[in-house]
């Protein structure tokens, strides 16, 4: 991809020097957060490592003490990253720059700007206690994006979706929910999936699948603009099929169960970045009136 280094987003809220640890008594409360890319996989390896449902967990109620984690200062880990947060920080700012202009224009509604948080091993959010093992998520009670710049070496080391724009990726998708949430669909879905159990992963993999689209629209106008190379959309697409429920469930269990996606499987993901890619249309992301 092409862009230039620069400084720090002033939309990054950096808390990776921070010191801060669970106090042994609170929960985790999932309610209203949308598990990350990540998080997806994590809970995948570990219900089949422990013969236990982790996905349990995101029904919103209490699941056990967080853990006492801290991060300590690292000066040297911060100068290693500081390529990756310009990138991130870049993206960030190029991706809601985009929707400022776009979503008026397409939808009648005002963007405003959500914050990126970055953090190491524990944080809190408005969804509750935030680690890395959640992998990055949004969190529309305090409209923030959070993300352990490690998860681009899962990605890229363990999932197979090298490259930075498999990065862009994953920043563009979860302000895709930023989006559903401005838009008012994150709320609609909320109220549905509380009102019938039984809708609650079928909802939860058209919001996941939209928030891909919506991705696909940023990355159209990247195209527009001239700041893609050759390979970049391969390695979007990577990434997309990378984290497909179908994929992360063979990995972990070597089958797969549908019932229980809650992300949408490896072709549609792709599929669903596409269509936002070739359109640049809100409305064509209308995942929610999609055939099954």
């Amino acid at each position: 991809m092409k862009w230039t280094p620069g400084g720090e987003s002033q939309d990054i809220e950096d808390r990776r020097d921070e010191s801060g640890g669970g106090d042994g008594g609170g929960g985790f409360q999932f309610g209203g957060m949308h598990i990350g890319i990540g998080g997806a996989i994590v809970l995948l390896i570990l219900s089949f490592v422990f013969k236990q449902n982790f996905f349990a967990l995101l029904g919103g109620g209490p699941a056990g003490p967080a853990p006492a984690t801290v991060s300590q200062p690292n000066p040297a880990r911060d100068e290693a990253e500081k390529p990756l947060v310009q990138f991130v920080s870049f993206v960030l700012d190029d991706t809601q720059k985009t929707w400022t202009e776009i979503l008026p224009e397409q939808s009648n509604k005002s963007y405003r700007h959500a914050k990126l948080v970055l953090f190491r091993n524990y944080t809190e959010s408005g969804c509750g206690n935030a680690q890395s093992a959640t992998g990055p998520f949004y969190c529309p009670e305090d409209e923030k994006v959070y993300i352990d710049l490690g998860f681009f070496d899962e990605l890229k080391q363990r999932f197979g979706a090298p490259g930075e724009f498999a990065q862009a990726y994953v920043v563009a998708h979860e302000l895709g929910h930023h989006v559903q949430k401005i838009l008012g669909i994150e709320q609609k879905v909320s109220q549905l999936q509380q009102s019938d159990l039984r809708q609650q992963n079928p909802l939860s993999v058209r919001l996941e699948l939209q928030a891909d689209c919506f991705a696909g629209i940023w990355a159209h106008s990247t195209q527009q603009r001239g700041l893609l190379e050759q390979t970049d959309i391969q390695s979007a697409l990577g990434a997309a099929a990378a984290v497909g429920d179908d994929r992360l469930q063979r990995m972990s269990t070597g089958h797969v169960s549908p019932e229980s996606f809650t992300h949408g499987t490896s072709e549609q993901r792709m599929s669903w970045f596409r269509k936002g890619f070739d359109t640049g249309s809100i409305n064509a992301c209308n995942t929610f009136a999609a055939s099954q």
